[in-house]
């Protein structure tokens, strides 16, 4: 209804303001006078063209009603809200630090009121007139379901309403336990908060004007692909196109190639050494790194994602028309020239990305970032910092919170069901509109990323959430709905468990209990 008025509101007032006179004269036509009836005639009838003027009088009235109702507008008709932020939607930007551009994040339009209101009295754009679960009845329902001997010897859980932040059930919700991947909740979060959801990557090419060398710049983007068909990501073949008609505006066929990736600090390894849930972590790295045609997933790595995605970009260019040296690593100076840029989709799609597929080499590099956002070393420690010093900005329960890492393969790394749940309230806050990537990254149960094969005959499509998983530890963090249509936060942690696949279902029985 509102997008109905939005498009004809300029013409209806318009029209009601030419028309006034008019209608004016008609309402006074088919006012109701009494009628006299002479003797031996029949008695006079209104005109059918008074019918149409007095309907039309009401239908201008009512439809102007309903525009006015959903305002506020502007003299073009359009909600000057959602002018406004799409407006600052396009002032984005991208570089090799810092945050993308000047203005402060900006706020969603805000949702105009319903036009009607509903039978049952509800005058929220939102709302429901049933309460949230009991929490005794929750607790009966709860309790045996968590005690599973699969769960294991300790576990923790926590549900919460996140219409009001209350918490319905705990259960040791303040023991901090190994999260394993459900400390991607707490990466996303953080990034969000430091960089905001319209931050985007970019990866460039320099070309130094002293000694002629082009300089290949990693931007940390994780998400840069070679790929042909990049699937809306940036792509290393358009960068090299772009390079190679810039060097042959300047005349150049044949040049020195060497690429940056100074932009991050540390070690490139992970503690848990090789392995082929997440490559070394570099500022410059093509397809994660990884040697099959796999998007997500663990996969075997390259053991340089730098110098790996430095050698195609070497052969985009030679397929371009330019011959280039083996590249090696070096540094681009402050004099280098910007030749070619390609940026990555927006931080909030990033962030989507790595909590349905649980991608650790987004989470890592996320980390990175939050931690140049912060003043931090871009390393796994100052990622970890960072990462708790912008979720105690936010306000939320750290007591006893460890990070090493932002992905959650560091078995040191410590969440309580209290900071997951609070996490997700905090991504379902009307006032902080820039955390709900968050909230619509997580897996669906039964449809997508790592809940894909899950829930096949329990809550499909209610449950939304971030599973973890290290051997011996079993976890899941997320939003469902239970049957009356309130939104529930819930976190169950399980550690010293000895079957993952009995562990999983046990989880899934109980967040499944949770939707009815």
């Amino acid at each position: 209804m509102v997008r109905i008025a939005n498009a004809v509101r300029p013409r209806l007032a318009g029209a009601v303001t030419a028309a006034g006179p008019r209608l004016a004269r008609l309402t006074r036509a088919v006012r109701v006078r009494p009628v006299h009836l002479p003797r031996l005639s029949r008695p006079r009838t209104v005109r059918t063209w008074q019918y149409t003027a007095g309907a039309a009088t009401a239908g201008l009235a009512l439809a102007v009603g309903v525009v006015t109702a959903a305002g506020p507008w502007d003299a073009n008709g359009q909600r000057t809200a959602e002018r406004d932020r799409a407006a600052a939607l396009e002032r984005s930007g991208g570089a090799d630090h810092g945050r993308s551009g000047t203005a402060a994040a900006p706020r969603p339009a805000p949702s105009a009121g319903p036009v009607l209101t509903g039978l049952g009295g509800v005058t929220s754009a939102v709302g429901t007139k049933k309460s949230a679960p009991d929490p005794t009845a929750l607790s009966d329902v709860l309790k045996p379901l968590l005690d599973a001997p699969a769960l294991g010897d300790t576990r923790a859980a926590a549900v919460v309403d996140v219409a009001t932040g209350e918490q319905l059930y705990g259960a040791d919700a303040g023991r901090a336990l190994t999260p394993a991947s459900t400390t991607k909740i707490a990466t996303a979060v953080a990034a969000l908060s430091a960089l905001g959801p319209d931050h985007r990557l970019t990866t460039r090419t320099a070309l130094e004007p002293d000694t002629r060398e082009l300089v290949l710049v990693g931007g940390g983007d994780p998400t840069l692909t070679a790929h042909a068909r990049t699937g809306g990501w940036a792509g290393l073949r358009a960068l090299a196109a772009d390079t190679a008609k810039e060097l042959d505006r300047r005349g150049i066929r044949t040049i020195t190639l060497s690429y940056d990736t100074t932009l991050f600090t540390g070690p490139a390894l992970h503690p848990i050494g090789v392995n082929d849930n997440l490559a070394p972590v570099s500022a410059l790295t093509a397809d994660e790194g990884r040697t099959d045609d796999s998007a997500s997933g663990p996969a075997p790595r390259v053991g340089d994602p730098a110098a790996d995605a430095a050698a195609k970009f070497a052969g985009f260019l030679k397929d371009a028309g330019v011959t280039t040296t083996p590249p090696g690593p070096s540094r681009a100076s402050t004099r280098a020239q910007t030749l070619a840029t390609v940026t990555s989709p927006p931080l909030s799609a990033l962030v989507e990305r790595m909590l349905t597929n649980s991608d650790n080499d987004i989470a890592e590099a996320l980390a990175r970032h939050t931690a140049l956002a912060s003043g931090q070393p871009a390393s796994f420690d100052g990622g970890a910092e960072a990462i708790a010093t912008q979720l105690r900005k936010l306000g939320l329960p750290m007591a006893g919170a460890a990070f090493h890492d932002g992905s959650g393969l560091d078995r040191d790394d410590r969440l309580t069901a209290d900071l997951l749940t609070a996490l997700l309230v905090k991504a379902g806050d009307p006032r902080r509109p820039g955390l709900r990537p968050v909230l619509t990254g997580l897996p669906v149960a039964g449809f997508t990323g790592t809940l894909s094969t899950r829930y096949a005959e329990g809550a499909s499509g209610l449950v939304r959430a971030k599973t973890g998983t290290l051997t011996g530890v079993n976890a899941l963090a997320g939003t469902v709905v239970d049957r009356n249509g309130r939104l529930l936060a819930f976190a169950f942690l399980a550690s010293n468990t000895a079957d993952a696949a009995a562990a999983q279902s046990a989880l899934d029985k109980a967040a499944t209990a949770l939707a009815g």
